[in-house]
């Protein structure tokens, strides 16, 4: 039997990505057959103490509270980063200058012109890159797109897309990087993963017109402080779209709804169907089509089952299920089949940079008041 080659990851950051990094790293190689060995080599984390007692718990061989040694170590193939927003460009430039391959969470940097130096970087260098919107990686997204490419719904028309949800509701919930102005707000937080999904379903996007609005005008320093500071970026954002094929539609993001915990959905209208989704009930897709009988009209419930790939890499059986976790295993399956045959990412730095454009034209069409088109955002 021929051994495989290692891929050594180092990854920066243990907090709540950072876990799920380290447990699909950990869970891929036993439900995916890989051209490579996954080896969970250095955690990096903001104290040495802390490093660690992660590093221990989550299975890496070394620990270290510098993210620069890590990218700078000739035996680390992939450096996964799940630091805050506004570290990604220099720990994800130190990497691609040591030739690593990069694993980087959303939003990929906290500018568009930021995002655009990282992936013109990573392509100089010809680095395989992959950016963490692990929602795309659900099967059931997967059918959708297919759908909607066979023309079984027709012309799409029409694209509502929402991400809902309440982290935020408490006015006295403290500042942190998401609500500090390299975090972007609920918008480039939570926004982009709703603006992923119509692009990966409907098509680039190429007119916005947005309102971002603050709910809560000053938040604590920190938990428990009486000091106040401003808060600058949105609470809730809404914006109206328009497809590069002609379609419109419109996004809400939001972090201040009380009762949703992941309102991550959508309804695409076609002009002989329709499909609806919502990550509340990921298993399930909402399909109807035109010509029903009179009285026999409404939406189809498609369940996940091993006909969805790559359902079946967890259960032979329909109806079990996949969770959150299972997609971040999906999206390092791919990583890591990319990162072996020298190929390309799905979701590389160039869509996440789209996704950013989006972003930012939404935020200058709402201070500005007036329709802006993505692509003069530079």
């Amino acid at each position: 039997m021929t051994k495989k080659k290692q891929a050594r990851i180092g990854l920066v950051g243990a907090g709540f990505m950072g876990r799920c990094h380290a447990n699909a790293f950990r869970s891929v190689g036993g439900l995916f057959d890989l051209p490579v060995e996954v080896v969970p080599s250095i955690l990096v984390d903001v104290s040495l103490e802390s490093a660690q007692k992660n590093a221990a718990a989550l299975g890496f061989e070394r620990a270290s509270a510098d993210w620069r040694e890590l990218c700078a170590d000739p035996m680390i193939d992939i450096v996964a980063i799940t630091a805050p927003n506004a570290l990604h460009e220099p720990i994800a430039l130190a990497a691609i200058a040591a030739g690593k391959d990069v694993y980087c969470e959303k939003p990929l940097s906290t500018t568009v012109q930021s995002a655009r130096k990282m992936t013109e970087a990573a392509e100089k260098a010809g680095v395989v890159t992959s950016v963490g919107f692990n929602y795309l990686r659900n099967p059931m997204l997967a059918l959708a797109q297919a759908i909607i490419r066979s023309g079984e719904i027709g012309r799409i028309v029409g694209f509502r897309g929402r991400h809902a949800e309440s982290y935020m509701c408490d006015p006295d919930a403290p500042h942190s990087f998401r609500t500090d102005a390299q975090g972007g707000g609920a918008l480039a937080d939570i926004g982009s993963h709703i603006l992923s999904i119509a692009r990966f379903l409907v098509g680039p996007i190429v007119d916005v017109s947005a309102d971002c609005h603050t709910v809560h005008a000053d938040r604590p320093v920190r938990a428990g402080a009486k000091e106040r500071k401003p808060v600058v970026v949105d609470d809730i954002t809404n914006a109206l779209l328009k497809f590069e094929n002609g379609a419109v539609g419109g996004i809400e993001a939001t972090w201040v709804a009380y009762g949703r915990q992941m309102d991550l959905s959508f309804e695409v209208s076609g002009e002989k169907g329709a499909i609806v989704f919502s990550q509340e009930r990921m298993n399930e897709l909402l399909v109807t089509l035109a010509g029903a009988k009179p009285g026999r009209e409404g939406f189809t419930r498609i369940e996940s089952g091993p006909a969805h790939p790559p359902y079946g890499h967890f259960t032979p059986a329909g109806g079990h299920h996949l969770g959150f976790n299972d997609l971040k295993v999906i999206e390092v399956a791919e990583l890591l089949e990319a990162h072996a045959a020298r190929g390309k990412c799905s979701m590389d730095f160039r869509e996440a940079l789209e996704i950013q454009r989006c972003v930012e034209a939404m935020q200058e069409s709402s201070r500005g008041r007036s329709w802006v088109k993505v692509a003069s955002v530079r």
